[in-house]
């Protein structure tokens, strides 16, 4: 039976294996395909993990391993060695090759939200901040820079590429009128967390995409919404990404 799987941890937050299930099922493939959680709590695991699969076509990889599991592949797509971020493998004649289809869910659904809403912000010659420089950050990066904007990195910690939530103010805010937070704060079931920005600067012309889709509505939206700025979260994304993957799982 072919089977497919998710690769991360923890997996409780798990979008992938009930799009899935719901797409065999709708194609008629329920019988003879499957979708399985990989939750390994360290990739020192995932050799021995993944040979209980020996049926295994490909796998998703998410939260926390996008960037560590490049060390356990045999190849990567030039795209996700480029980004230096994988969130899709393809198991082939014995090999485990590495793909990133975030970029192509980001990109694809932020143009989609932003016809959707009719908002102004590609005719604004926007700038964007990327809260957060983990691997889906680095997605959102190359979806930017296929779409020209330029953004700036916002972490816990300041760095030669990045600066600190402490520095972002409402000068910064009204200057970066996209906003893209990359970081699990505000997931089910912490849902009350969020990136510690000044809200109260956002005005209309903000258009603030949270790659969380579990709630539906976070904090961090919420607070956007809440100050006029336009606000979406990731399902969209996901949808997109996962669309990509079954794409190249099914290449012959």
């Amino acid at each position: 039976m072919p089977t497919y799987g998710l690769i991360g941890y923890p997996l409780s937050h798990s979008f992938s294996r009930g799009y899935f299930t719901e797409k065999f099922a709708a194609a008629g493939l329920a019988a003879t395909h499957r979708y399985v959680n990989i939750e390994i709590s360290s990739l020192d695991q995932i050799g021995k993990k993944l040979e209980e699969y020996s049926d295994l076509v490909g796998c998703n990889v998410t939260i926390p391993y996008k960037r560590a599991i490049i060390d356990h592949l045999d190849g990567l797509d030039p795209l996700a060695a480029r980004i230096g971020a994988v969130n899709t493998i393809a198991f082939r004649d014995g090999q485990r090759i590495g793909y990133n289809t975030d970029i192509i869910g980001f990109r694809d659904d932020l143009l989609e939200q932003l016809e959707v809403r009719q908002h102004s912000l590609l005719r604004q010659d926007p700038r964007a901040l990327i809260l957060g420089t983990g691997g889906a950050s680095l997605a959102v990066a190359a979806a930017l820079d296929e779409l020209g904007i330029p953004y700036t990195y916002v972490s816990r910690t300041a760095g030669p590429d990045r600066i600190p939530y402490e520095g972002v103010d409402a000068t910064l805010l009204l200057a970066h009128p996209l906003l893209v937070h990359t970081t699990p704060l505000g997931m089910s079931p912490r849902v009350d967390t969020y990136p510690a920005l000044p809200y109260a600067a956002l005005t209309e012309r903000h258009f603030c995409y949270d790659l969380v889709y579990n709630p539906a509505l976070t904090e961090f939206m919420k607070r956007s919404r809440a100050a006029g700025a336009a606000v979406a979260n990731g399902l969209g994304m996901l949808h997109k990404q996962a669309e990509a993957s079954w794409a190249i799982w099914n290449r012959e």
